[in-house]
């Protein structure tokens, strides 16, 4: 694995989830772009830096030791590489906090960095909040590879931070540069609702979360097969979004336990607001996790899922066959996994590799509904 060398560090980091020969680096042009054009700026060492969306600690524990660093994303991955980077590279582990998404910046800052998001409006989001926590003249610098950089970034920035100039390529990267005009604060538009008529929710969603501004079409499809008369079976609800599938199945099964999970601080917390106004104090577990880590084995009867292809702009099928993988070894002997995918994908064949049966629940011309029994 290369060494990410920069302007302020020498690190040698790895990407959450690990996975064996992996292609990808932890770092890319954009991380080295925006380290290079912050040395340029000469800030004083007093100076409170934020970073945004580091996806693996490249850029936050580069400038440790340097500024006053908070770091700030809606990634739990994000979170567990920065306390693994930080020790590869003889920090201590807790040097470096990732701030929750869904939680409140403190302070005020100097300077910014950000890696732009696949979703725009959680870009949106961080800089609304910024707003109140910038010094007059502060800088706002957004970077990313070109490919990844839509033209609406930019104008996010000149809509909610100040006059935004475009960097040059190199390497395939760019940065987007705006310094802080201060401003009446503008009013977030997020979190967005939506109704379901069946079952009967108002489903809150914030920025970040996937599908946000409807139900996807993939989980239309698995609501109406998820199971009943359920008794006291354990549930999860893997990678569970704003809750929808747990939610709809505890108001039929009114003694199941249940568990969501999530590796979106937004989406945990669309998921808790969601299973309270629904549900009310009825108990449940609802956390940020890399999946189903750390669930005992042998502790579920049900896992509901409907799998990410992507990460950030990554995408393939080996977070799915993660989830597949983590719900093998969390189901009990006789216990099922419910999945909806793209037909194109396959799943049937990957999920025969762990499950001794598979059955097509249903389908229509682009999606299918499975339950593999182990």
């Amino acid at each position: 694995m290369p060494r990410f060398d920069n302007a302020y560090a020498q690190l040698d980091l790895v990407r959450q989830p690990e996975i064996a020969n992996e292609p990808l680096f932890a770092f890319d042009a954009a991380d080295e772009y925006l380290l290079g054009h912050l040395a340029e700026q000469k800030l004083p060492a007093h100076s409170r830096v934020l970073v945004l969306n580091d996806g693996f600690g490249a850029l936050a524990i580069s400038l440790l030791g340097h500024f006053d660093v908070v770091t700030s994303g809606d990634s739990h991955l994000a979170a567990t590489a920065l306390v693994k980077n930080l020790t590869r590279n003889g920090k201590p582990f807790d040097a470096l906090r990732l701030l929750p998404a869904s939680e409140a910046f403190a302070g005020q800052f100097d300077h910014v960095l950000v890696k732009v998001p696949k979703t725009l409006a959680l870009l949106e989001e961080q800089l609304i909040r910024l707003q109140r926590h910038l010094k007059p003249g502060a800088m706002v610098v957004a970077g990313g590879m070109i490919k990844h950089l839509p033209r609406s970034a930019g104008e996010l920035l000149e809509e909610y931070i100040g006059p935004m100039q475009a960097s040059l390529a190199v390497k395939k990267a760019r940065l987007l540069a705006a310094q802080y005009s201060p401003r009446d604060p503008a009013a977030s538009p997020y979190p967005t609702r939506y109704r379901l008529d069946k079952p009967a929710l108002e489903l809150v969603n914030h920025a970040n979360v996937f599908c946000r501004e409807g139900l996807d079409i993939g989980t239309r499809v698995l609501l109406p097969y998820l199971p009943h008369n359920l008794g006291r079976a354990r549930v999860a609800d893997l990678g569970c979004g704003n809750g929808v599938l747990a939610i709809a199945s505890a108001l039929e099964n009114p003694d199941a336990e249940y568990t969501l999970v999530d590796e979106s601080y937004m989406a945990v917390r669309s998921a808790s607001e969601n299973w309270r106004t629904a549900l009310g104090e009825r108990p449940v577990t609802i956390r940020a996790a890399d999946g189903l880590v750390g669930q005992p084995a042998a502790s579920l009867d049900l896992v509901l899922c409907n799998p990410p292809f992507h990460q950030q702009q990554v995408v393939g099928d080996f977070l799915a066959w993660r989830m597949f993988q983590q719900a093998h070894d969390a189901l009990v002997s006789g216990g099922g996994l419910m999945i909806v995918g793209n037909r194109h994908l396959s799943y049937h064949a990957k999920l025969r590799r762990l499950f001794r049966g598979v059955e097509q629940v249903a389908a229509n011309p682009k999606f299918v509904v499975l339950l593999a029994l182990k």
